[in-house]
């Protein structure tokens, strides 16, 4: 999964083209949109650990499931649905930039890579679900 450049690509696809998802590594990017990643690219930022432990956020994805999800400085995570408040728990890490995180869900499990996004804190993922291509995400850090 720690390919940054594979992740960076997917989810500029996603971002500029939108539906559907594309496999890491499935395309190549042609001379037009090279322009537009660099544009793109210059939007992202790498994430720090104080800013990840120092806060709650909301994640939501493309089917409207919201969840609320707090960074344990030790690297576990623990994450509630927003409204009935039902607990997973999972792990995190963060590499060259980006924010790797692994949820587990009774015999599932949800990995995705969080891209900083530079202006605002509104950052977004690829999800994958048991090693298959599953949802956009958007994460919101609510406090820093």
């Amino acid at each position: 999964m720690k390919n940054k450049a594979a992740i960076l690509q997917q989810l500029f696809l996603r971002e500029t083209l939108g539906s559907p998802i594309a496999e890491r590594g499935s395309q190549s990017l042609t001379e037009m949109q090279l322009e537009q990643y660099d544009q793109w690219l210059s939007e992202k930022r790498d994430f720090s650990v104080e800013e990840v432990c120092a806060s709650h956020w909301i994640k939501s994805c493309t089917a409207g499931y919201i969840t609320e999800v707090i960074f344990k400085a030790s690297g576990s995570l623990i994450e509630f649905t927003l409204f009935d408040r039902l607990k997973t728990v999972g792990q995190w890490e963060l590499d060259d930039g980006l924010l790797y995180v692994s949820i587990f869900k009774g015999e599932n499990q949800y990995d995705f890579a969080i891209v900083a996004n530079s202006s605002v804190n509104i950052h977004s993922a690829i999800e994958y679900k048991n090693d298959e291509l599953h949802s956009y995400l958007k994460l919101a850090q609510t406090r820093m």
